[in-house]
């Protein structure tokens, strides 16, 4: 009977399917994209005790459309790729909030980690669907970059589709 019952209350898995855009801005002139998302998400709207997402992002997959900022942006000064190869976001709990969702969890970028919480739509259609993101994360926070070179807070915006494991 208890795995009937473990059977009945798992989430449901969901593979990152192609098309993602994870895209970031400031309120100045820099913006751009990151590459290279993966990870593990459990969803199910009806079950949140069992939600979880655990992703992360390849670091040296952005692109601001200018190879110069990229590469300032990849330096020691900001990302610093070499030594931190991604951006990971593991959640604790999910909960409903207005007509969307709340993921609350913890935020890693630059060998710091942070409590972060992530305000997120998602939209079924059949096996797939669409998680959708707009958050904000102050970069000096996390270590990235002196505060006043760039604006400090950074506006995250993800769209992210996915289809049933």
């Amino acid at each position: 009977m208890r795995i009937l019952l473990l059977a009945l209350y798992a989430a449901t898995s969901w593979a990152i399917a192609p098309g993602y855009m994870v895209k970031w801005s400031t309120t100045g002139d820099a913006a751009g994209i990151f590459k290279g998302l993966a990870g593990n998400i459990e969803f199910d709207p009806a079950n949140l005790a069992t939600a979880s997402f655990n992703v992360t992002i390849q670091t040296s997959t952005l692109n601001t459309g200018n190879g110069l900022m990229n590469t300032h942006a990849k330096s020691a000064e900001y990302l610093d790729v070499a030594k931190f190869p991604t951006i990971s976001f593991t959640s604790n709990k999910v909960v409903k909030a207005g007509p969307g969702y709340q993921a609350i969890g913890s935020l890693t970028m630059h060998g710091v980690t942070k409590p972060l919480t992530m305000p997120f739509t998602f939209q079924q259609t059949g096996t797939g669907g669409t998680f959708h993101a707009n958050f904000t994360v102050n970069r000096v926070q996390f270590g990235v970059g002196r505060s006043g070179d760039v604006d400090d807070n950074i506006t995250i915006d993800l769209t992210v589709p996915v289809t049933k494991k």
